[in-house]
């Protein structure tokens, strides 16, 4: 099992990093095939989409048939497959199939992780384990900042994209040979598992708004807009932008660390998912208020956003402590629908608004004081609905 692991783990890596390194990528891609950020938008936000759709079939074959083959199968087809596809795109819709196909790809790898952990230990490390899995995985963040844009430059990001296909595709393999199946539960009488029998658990829907606003903001500035915020505000090149990046990768990767022991420090969940969500909501707000008056002060922004907005295990911990052991997989993968899912909707429509608020500016900052109030407002809301959940610790 550990061996499977530490593969899932390398998979998780591969799934951060797809989902975040299109920020990195967006000077060249528009130059060299015209993808502009509304573009690179719509493709992150079907990456986004197409993994929050895949999350309940993932559900469901993680109870019936497990990770194992669940997560090896899926990523090699989609992962592996997508990235080829985007090697050679020649114009953007080649992208946005690509991002569709990676995003089905990345769907189990994740949840695979949290399913074993949830089966086979303790639940009061699952906090704790998940945020781990979350903060190591974050190091494909970090890959997708400045590492990425020195090997883009030195051999070609095609080629880059090809190295990174063979890399998903070993990595699926090896998930096949070497990860291991929880044994298998019988439900219980009178509960399937199913959709309705999932919403009917009590303490689950004051939680799902939040889950479906808090992790938008992280992936989508972090995974494509601090790329031409950066460029058009503060004219900075690839290599600037990888700088930034990489500092909000590093906070991204502290955050899940510090996440997940929380809980058991001061003894509460939602208090302390509460907390950080609303820091990380006065980051987006400064970031809209201060849109311009320098790089330092944009990179120290959204350095705090990466800390503060790296939520998701312990939002995850906190519902899944209301799930039953055979409903675990489609539980989690209920919640992880709606939080990448909210991510997807909301990168797809913040291209449009990046591009109405673009025409006709007077000043370059004016589109992106749009985008941090378009992701500011719904994670407020979420926090409104968060307020009625009820607190629950293993």
């Amino acid at each position: 099992m550990r061996a499977g692991l530490a593969f899932l783990v390398a998979g998780y890596v591969l799934s951060q990093f797809y989902r975040a390194f299109l920020a990195v990528l967006s000077p060249v891609l528009k130059a060299d095939i015209g993808a502009t950020a509304g573009d690179l938008a719509i493709s992150s936000g079907l990456l986004f989409l197409t993994f929050a759709m895949m999350q309940m079939p993932v559900g469901m074959a993680l109870d019936r048939i497990g990770p194992r083959w669940t997560a090896s199968v899926v990523l090699g087809g989609g992962g592996a497959g997508g990235a080829l596809i985007f090697a050679a795109a020649q114009g953007p819709v080649a992208v946005h199939v690509a991002m569709a196909l990676i995003g089905i790809g990345c769907a189990p790898v994740l949840m695979a992780s949290y399913y074993i952990f949830a089966r086979v230990y303790r639940p009061a490390v699952f906090g704790t384990l998940a945020g781990a899995m979350i903060g190591i995985g974050s190091l494909g963040n970090l890959a997708g900042t400045t590492p990425l844009a020195l090997l883009a430059e030195a051999i070609g990001w095609r080629q880059t994209l090809v190295g990174l296909a063979l890399v998903t595709l070993a990595v699926s393999v090896a998930m096949a040979v070497f990860l291991r199946d929880p044994p298998r539960l019988t439900p219980a009488t009178g509960t399937k598992g199913t959709l309705g029998d999932l919403l009917r658990i009590p303490g689950v829907w004051a939680i799902i708004p939040l889950m479906a606003a808090a992790y938008a903001p992280l992936a989508a500035v972090r995974g494509l807009w601090a790329g031409p915020y950066l460029a058009d505000v503060f004219g900075s090149g690839p290599e600037g932008i990888g700088r930034v990046t990489l500092l909000m990768g590093l906070m991204m990767v502290a955050g899940n660390f510090a996440y997940g022991p929380l809980d058991r420090i001061f003894g509460t969940r939602k208090w302390t998912v509460f907390s950080g969500n609303l820091m990380a909501a006065a980051c987006l707000g400064l970031l809209a208020w201060f849109p311009s008056n320098g790089l330092m002060t944009a990179t120290a922004f959204l350095v705090a956003l990466g800390l503060f907005g790296s939520s998701f295990p312990a939002i995850m911990a906190h519902g899944r402590a209301f799930f039953p052991p055979h409903m675990v997989g489609r539980g989690v993968t209920l919640l992880n629908m709606f939080a990448i899912g909210g991510a997807g909707l909301l990168q797809f429509f913040s291209g449009q608004v990046h591009d109405r608020l673009a025409e006709g500016a007077m000043h370059p900052e004016t589109p992106y004081v749009g985008i941090f109030l378009f992701f500011l407002v719904p994670l407020l809301v979420g926090l409104a609905f968060y307020l009625f959940s009820r607190d629950r610790t293993d």
